[in-house]
Parts: structure tokens; C-alpha cells; sequence
């Protein structure tokens, strides 16, 4: 009998999403403004430790936003985290500007901030202007961001800090999203809470989210007739779809709990077989950091595993209706972006060959990890013959 997909991350509702959305309806409020989206920018705000946020259609459109604000243009620099989601890099190209991509540290997977120097003295020596850095907090566990902070503050060059996947994450107590002058959200449906499709501004600066409020609406002057005297965009997040995330943030901690067990139940299922000549490793947190384990990911060194590589062990699962996913292609080895300059080694190369994000739902049942630790554990059982 053919069995039901087990996803990497689906969308997972409470239920309070539909007490906010009926109420959307019943009350009109069917359009990209009104109670619901003022609400969430409030709560939003408040969990993520800044004055003031902008809900808009994506994660892409925060980050577009966020580079018009810091008045990014053509034959500018943009210094980005190259293990990452294009949608990371695509906003930079949408300005004319030129992507830089930065190496990971193998700890976390993040910018690694010997490489964000070295790019950085480089860069100037060659007469670029760079007008932002992009870190990434990938799978829900911080950048190194004090040092990446220190260093941005040394060169006086703002961060544009990409938490798409990281909200509910914090280092040394301080959440994600915080620590650069503007942070983006996502609430894509594979995010640790979704709103469908959404995305958010986050920062203490009143006048610079209040002007990505005003860019993200067509940037409509004040007129009785429609007056336009800058470029503007459709970025806003819609009244009904605000009122789903509404519901979201009021389990977002129950989420990260579920999520947080997921990975420790990895971690035990694997250690058995590290016991056995494996050698399994895991994205770890490090001193300070709090991760929301969005996704569990896991290394698989062929050279240190009986020769087994990520990608059997994904073939596996896929041929078992499971689906699972090598970590992000590093940037700078798309081809959408070969002609553009990298500072590092090759650590992201590796952790891309290596990696693997497994299923990490906050809805996964038992009878779901009974079928992932049964398929996984068939290819495992076959390397120790």
C-alpha cells in the first residue's frame, strides 16, 4: 500500500488562525491593511526584542525592501553568506548591485568572520564600494554575530540580518533578527510558523520602517488622487493573511519545543549507531546560542561512515515517500551567480556534500519516525556487513 508523504516541513495550525481569519471576513477587512496586520507587527516586534516591524508579502520582499532603504544601487557591493537560499542574493541583483559571497565556518554553517574581513579589506583595496552584509542564521541556529557585528562596526558598514529561518533563536539571550541595523523574517509555508506567504522588516529605526510601509504600498503620496513620486511595490501583507499569523505566534514556543525534541530524538536515534563505527554529526549550537531547529540537519562523511553518503541515505528515504534535502547549494557555485567574487576555502562546498536536512515538522508522529528510523536504519544496517 502506497504510504503518505512525510514532509520536510509542512505548515502545522493551531486553530486560533481561524478565530483571526473568520473575523478578517466578518468584519471586511479583506485588503493589505487593518486590525490583524497592525497587531502582528506589535507582537512580532515584541518577540523579537526591536521597536517596530513591517509585515510584507516574503522574506525576498524585506530584503529588497531593506536594501532600497540602505540606498543600494548599481556598481555597488553587497557582502552575502554563500550557504544560503537564493532568495538571500536574488534582491541584490534586483538593485544593480554586485553579490559578494562570504564562506561558512563549519560550526554553524554561518559567515564565517575571517572570511567577511579578508572580503571586506579586499574589496576597498580594489576601489568597490560595499553598502551592506548579509549574514544568514541557517536552520535556526545563529551567526557568529557578535564578531560579524564587531566587524561591520570597525568598517562602519550596516548588517542586513537574514533570520527567514531563525525566529524564536537568540544568542546570549538576544534574539535573532535583533542585532543588525534592519532583520527579515519569513513565513513561508515550511517555516517554523507560516502565514502561506509572508515575510517581515524588523528593526529599531521608526523612520526606516515607516518608509518600507510607505515603498511596500506603491508608495502612494499623501493626495486625494493617486500621486506617485517614488518607485513603490505590492510588498504588504494582506489583513487575512496577518490574522493567520496571529494565530501562529500564539504557538510559536509550543513549535520550537517540538522542534527542539525532534533534534534530540536524532541525536539519540543516531548515537546508537555511532556506537557501532558511525561517525553521524549534527549543526551544534555553540556557547550562547539557542537554536529553534527549524530543521534537524546532519554530516555524513563518506570517510568517516563506511563510505555512506548523504545522497543514499536521501535516496533511501525519497524511495520510502520521505522526503529529505541536501543543505543549501552554496551561492557562488550557482550559475546564476559564477561570475561573482568569493572570499573563503571550502567549507560550504563540503557541508553541501555532506549535508542533509531530515524531517523536522512540528507535526511529525510517532507512526511518522517509526518509518523515517526504519528506512534510515535499513541503509545503516547494510554499511555495517
Amino acid at each position: 500500500m502506497h504510504q503518505p508523504k512525510i514532509w520536510l516541513s509542512s505548515p502545522h495550525m493551531s486553530g486560533r488562525e481561524e478565530v483571526y481569519v473568520a473575523e478578517a471576513f466578518a468584519t471586511n477587512w479583506i485588503a493589505p491593511l487593518g486590525p490583524h496586520v497592525n497587531a502582528f507587527e506589535e507582537v512580532l516586534a515584541q518577540r523579537v526584542g526591536v521597536a517596530h516591524a513591517a509585515v510584507l508579502s516574503s522574506g525576498t520582499a524585506a530584503i529588497h525592501l531593506a536594501l532600497i532603504l540602505l540606498e543600494v544601487g548599481p556598481g555597488d557591493v553587497v557582502l552575502c553568506q554563500s550557504m544560503t537560499f537564493s532568495a538571500s542574493a536574488n534582491p541584490i541583483k534586483y538593485q544593480g548591485a554586485e553579490p559578494v559571497f562570504i564562506d561558512s565556518e563549519a560550526d554553524t554553517f554561518n559567515m564565517d568572520p575571517q572570511a567577511l574581513e579578508a572580503a571586506i579589506i579586499d574589496q576597498r583595496a580594489q576601489g568597490k564600494q560595499i553598502k551592506a552584509i548579509i549574514p544568514v542564521h541557517l536552520y535556526g541556529l545563529s551567526a557568529k554575530m557578535k564578531e560579524i557585528m564587531a566587524i561591520a562596526e570597525k568598517y562602519s558598514i550596516p548588517v542586513v540580518e537574514d533570520a527567514a529561518e531563525a525566529l524564536g533563536a537568540s544568542l546570549d539571550g538576544r534574539p535573532c533578527g535583533s542585532f543588525g541595523k534592519l532583520g527579515i523574517l519569513s513565513f513561508n509555508g515550511n517555516k517554523i510558523i507560516t502565514t502561506s506567504g509572508g515575510g517581515a522588516l524588523v528593526g529599531n529605526d521608526k523612520t526606516l520602517i515607516a518608509q518600507s510601509r510607505f515603498l511596500a504600498t506603491q508608495a502612494r503620496d499623501q493626495a486625494p488622487h493617486y500621486q506617485h513620486s517614488h518607485v513603490g511595490y505590492n510588498y504588504r501583507l494582506s489583513n487575512v493573511l496577518a490574522g493567520i499569523g496571529r494565530g501562529q505566534m500564539e504557538v510559536l514556543d509550543e513549535r520550537i519545543a517540538q522542534r527542539r525534541a525532534n533534534f534530540e530524538r536524532y541525536r539519540a536515534y543516531f548515537q546508537q549507531w555511532n556506537e557501532q563505527g558511525f561517525h553521524i554529526q549534527f549543526q551544534e549550537e555553540q556557547e550562547g546560542m539557542f537554536s529553534n531547529r527549524w530543521l534537524s540537519c546532519i554530516l555524513v562523511d563518506p570517510e568517516k561512515n563506511k563510505g555512506l553518503t548523504r545522497e543514499t541515505i536521501r535516496l533511501t528515504l525519497e524511495a520510502d515517500n520521505i522526503e529529505a534535502r541536501p543543505l543549501w547549494k552554496p551561492m557562488h557555485l550557482q550559475p546564476v551567480f559564477q561570475d561573482c567574487a568569493y572570499y573563503g576555502g571550502t567549507t560550504a562546498e563540503h557541508l553541501f556534500d555532506i549535508g542533509l536536512c531530515l524531517p523536522s515538522g512540528s507535526n511529525l508522529t510517532e507512526d511518522d519516525f517509526e518509518r523515517i528510523f526504519a528506512s534510515l536504519g535499513r541503509v545503516l544496517e547494510g554499511r555495517l556487513v
